[in-house]
Parts: structure tokens; sequence; C-alpha cells
């Protein structure tokens, strides 16, 4: 493709399209599917499209949220967390739990969630997902421009201290098997998900390096 022949914006600017563009080529995303409580043990559940695994050892997992919402506040109270896998089974009920309900006000009752106990911290998980991560805040971080600017988004990073996992998405040789979950990702545009599948598979090795 020429150089020429693309679509130039800078975002400061604005991009001059029908709807931002950086969500759609940043996909499909996995998504933030976080329950916490506040100190009064009031529980929320939030999705969070701007999430992602950051280390294998330890396992450090996060979310960025714009603005300090309550799932912020209530993680950087209690210092802990719980991530949810949302399948496609469970994409109604996750988009349920998007809504503005007000403050504190359960999102597990809200959706029709079952909560269920984690095992090590004090955060309910939900009982419908398949798998789901215990965590405990390593580090909120606010995020700057390129200015230096303070902006309205936080970074959440948190530890994976225990981790749950249905039976049935684990084969006789041990290995986790991603699609038999039928995991969602949020995609470009408002309403745009996508699931993974099977046929959507394929293979590659890392290189060999010579000697």
């Amino acid at each position: 493709m020429a150089q020429d022949d693309r679509y130039f914006y800078q975002p400061s600017e604005g991009h001059g399209l029908a709807h931002d563009p950086l969500n759609a080529i940043i996909s499909p995303r996995p998504i933030g599917w976080i329950s916490s409580r506040n100190g009064k043990g009031q529980r929320n559940l939030a999705p969070y499209s701007f999430f992602n695994c950051f280390n294998y050892t330890p396992p450090i997992i996060g979310f960025a949220s714009t603005a300090w919402k309550d799932s912020v506040a209530n993680i950087v109270e209690t210092g802990e967390f719980v991530w949810n896998l949302t399948t496609r089974e469970l994409a109604e009920k996750m988009n349920q739990t998007s809504a503005a309900l007000p403050h504190g006000e359960d999102e597990f009752a809200f959706a029709g969630l079952t909560p269920a106990p984690s095992k090590l911290i004090g955060v309910d998980r939900v009982a419908e997902s398949p798998v789901n991560f215990e965590c405990k805040l390593t580090q909120c971080i606010q995020l700057k421009d390129a200015n230096g600017q303070d902006i309205d988004t936080w970074l959440v990073l948190g530890e994976v201290i225990a981790v749950h996992i249905a039976n049935h998405l684990i084969d006789d040789n041990g290995i986790y098997q991603t699609t038999l979950a039928e995991p969602i990702m949020r995609a470009g545009g408002p309403t745009a998900y996508y699931t993974v599948t099977e046929d959507n598979r394929f293979d590659l090795s890392r290189p060999v390096m010579p000697k």
C-alpha cells in the first residue's frame, strides 16, 4: 500500500470519523470483568475493555478505568479484586453490569448473577463464570499524557494469587482449552464483540536461532 493511500489524523485534533478507530484497531480486546467490594462490604461488578495480562511470574493482570469509578475506589480501599472470564453465554449479563447504577447498588443482583465466596480474599466471584482470578492490588497508577500532565484515567494492576477453572475446560493432557469456554472480546464501534472458535486457530512455533 502506498504511504499516501492512508487516512491520517492527530488524536489531539480529533479523528474526523463516525467513531474513534482506536478501539477498533486495537482489537479484539479481552474483557476485564472486575468484581470488588468496599470497606462496608458492598459489592460491585463492572466490565472494562482496556484489560490484559502483563507478567508471568508472579502473574500480573490489569485494567484501565477512565475516571475514578467505584471499582477503582473499592480496590484501592480493600486491596483486592476478582477477574471473571466473560463467555458468550454470559455476554448479555456482562453488558447489564455496565449500567450506571446508583452508588452502592449491587450489579450481581441487577444482572441476576450469583456471588460466590473466594478462597483467599474477601471479594465475591461470579459463580456462573468458568474462570476466576483472585487478585491482590500491586499498583494503582494515574496515567499522564506526553506533556507529563495527569489525566483522569487509572491503571489498576494486581497479582493473581488464586485461580479457579471449571474442570471441563482442562483436557486429559492438562491443557486449558481456550475455545471451550467461548470467551468474548470487545471490538470496534459502540456495540461490536467477537468470540473465539477453533475454526480461527492457527499455530506458529517460535524461530530457532542458528548456533
